[in-house]
Formats: structure tokens, sequence, C-alpha cells
């Protein structure tokens, strides 16, 4: 199985320790992973600025440099989920959008694919999870909560294979953090507190850390607690999944 691994914006600029232990995970579950050097961003932000046509030639690079191999696997559900959502809607005909359909979260990667039953390694911590939004509503990483549904979680499902670890969910466990990509900046008010009440129900928990999939919501959080004077430290899913792992 080859795996053409996606590292996204977020995670390149600011968080490039997401997108090391997401290669070095992957690497110990025995996987042929490839970090093409030729790869940019998926278009997403042109997209939530309303220009979303302008992100053509972006996904259409994405589309090449990616059609090889048998999966794309990415550490951000929003990505992710831009690539299996927007991107077939955005190339022409007759060119067909091949890694769409393969292209998949670390998260859902782990668990749907591989089904991965053990993990090495402790994280003794409390933990917090954030639902992001598109990991809920567009990929199925949970169940919504407006539904009613059998409930399920496939981050806690992971994250139980961790030695010593405690997983809480917040009070409105699946509500949006503030973030939102444009919204952030054309709506800062709310933003700022939809992410004051989020940082705040997620320390109600006891919890030390808030994780999640997404860079995107845990950067916005955590500027959020900074700011406010909160207690509470912020860590992506896949670097407690891959704790321990030389």
């Amino acid at each position: 199985m080859t795996i053409g691994l996606f590292i996204p914006c977020y995670v390149d600029a600011v968080y490039p320790e997401v997108g090391v232990a997401t290669y070095k995970l992957l690497r110990h579950l025995g996987l042929d992973v490839t970090y093409p050097l030729g790869q940019t961003c998926c278009g997403q932000p042109m997209a939530n600025a309303g220009f979303e046509r302008m992100s053509k030639p972006l996904v259409q690079k994405f589309d090449e440099l990616f059609s090889k191999f048998d999966y794309v696997v990415a550490p951000s559900a929003s990505c992710a989920a831009f690539v299996r959502v927007n991107h077939p809607g955005i190339i022409d005909e007759p060119h067909i959008c091949e890694t769409a359909k393969k292209t998949m979260d670390v998260v859902e990667f782990l668990h749907d694919v591989l089904k991965v039953k053990a993990l090495p390694g402790r994280f003794p911590h409390r933990v917090s999870i954030h639902n992001s939004c598109h990991g809920v509503r567009e990929l199925g990483l949970s169940s919504p909560s407006e539904q009613h549904v059998p409930q399920f979680n496939k981050i806690i499902d992971l994250l139980r294979l961790k030695d010593g670890i405690e997983i809480f969910e917040p009070e409105r466990k699946d509500e949006c953090c503030g973030f939102g990509g444009m919204f952030a900046i054309e709506e800062t008010a709310v933003s700022k507190q939809m992410g004051i009440d989020k940082v705040k129900r997620h320390i109600a928990t006891g919890a030390e850390y808030v994780t999640g999939p997404d860079s995107s919501c845990l950067m916005h959080m955590a500027g959020v607690a900074k700011k406010q004077g909160l207690n509470i430290k912020f860590k992506h899913v896949v670097e407690i999944l891959a704790e321990g792992i030389g």
C-alpha cells in the first residue's frame, strides 16, 4: 500500500511537528509513505473567501501529484474534507479527479482502513476531545449530536489504544469553536466569544489537554486561551497517537 502524505498549510507553516508525527506513525505501521515535495495548498482558503473557481490550478496540481498513490493521508479533517467534497466540482470534465475519493484524514484512515487495534507508548494525561466541524459532518469522524443516530467517535476509539490516557468530552461536544477560516476574520467578535465558550467547556472537564484532528481549530482555541489567561494545553491527536514511537 502506497501513501501520499499531504501536509496542509497550517501544519507546514505553524505546526510542522504534526506532520513529523504523522509520518512517524504511518511508517511505524509498516506503510510505504512518500511526501511529494511539489505539493501546495489544496485551495480551501480561496473557496472559504468565495473564490473557489480561482483554486482550479491548485486542485489540478494536487490531483496530478497524488493520483499515483493508493491513499492520500493528511493530518487535517478540514483539508481532507475539502479535497474529497469540493475538488470534483472544481475540476471540469473530461479531467477526472482521481484523488478525491482516496483522500482521507489520518484519523479515519487509521480507524477505517488500517483498523488499528494497538499502539505503543503511554500518554498519562486527561484529554478533552474537540470534534471539528468538517470532521463531524463531512468525514463522519464522530456522530452529529443533532441527529438521532447511534453515538460513535473514531478519535476516542484510537486514543483508547494509548495506555494511561483519560478521555473526556465537553458539554455541547460538537459545537463550532469559532474558527471557520474567513469567518474568524469577518466576524471577529462572534468568533472570539465562541472560542472563549468552547475553551471554558473543555476546561470544565478537568482535562490537561484539548486534542482534535485540525491544527487550525486548536490554534484558534490556543490563542483564545492565551489571551484570556485560561490554563489548558493543546495537542493534535496524531501527536498523542505517535507518542512513544522512536
